[in-house]
């Protein structure tokens, strides 16, 4: 990242636009390209509304926005504290190999830090290796024995 100007700060509402398309972008990495219902409106509601419960981080290069990170507080009764949860991470793949990625998880792992989080926790799609290198090489495993589950009323 020498020559280039990058940058890792918190998502303000004019990014709405480009974390949409970071979440359509990964959606068809994710096989479910038509699986994508939120919109711009949707995004600054959640991430910039009155009390919001999920913040964003973005990863701009050279003044574009080419990477996100949507997490959210969560709370475990076995610490007894808030942990985080990183519900998307995704650089566009244009910008990959940058230190983008890294930087921006490193900023998430610093607010875990300040804010005294035990936990910082996501899931990877079993079949996704490139996540699993990734997150190996920042010193995260998997969790063995859980499994996520849904109910979709």
């Amino acid at each position: 990242m020498a020559n280039l100007a990058a940058v890792i700060r918190p998502a303000v509402p004019a990014d709405a636009p480009a974390i949409l398309a970071l979440i359509r972008e990964l959606a068809v990495y994710e096989r479910e390209p038509d699986a994508v219902q939120a919109t711009e409106a949707d995004l600054r509601t959640a991430l910039f509304g009155q009390h919001p419960s999920v913040w964003a981080h973005v990863a701009e290069l050279d003044g574009e926005v080419v990477g996100m990170a949507i997490w959210f507080v969560t709370f475990s009764t076995w610490t007894g504290r808030h942990g985080m949860h990183l519900e998307d991470f995704v650089v566009s793949e244009r910008a990959r190999g940058t230190g983008l990625g890294r930087a921006l998880f490193e900023e998430l792992q610093r607010i875990c830090v300040e804010r005294g989080y035990p936990r910082f926790e996501w899931r990877v799609l079993d079949w996704n290796d490139d996540a699993a290198r990734f997150y190996r090489s920042r010193g995260a495993a998997p969790i063995p024995q859980w499994i996520s589950w849904r109910l979709s009323p």
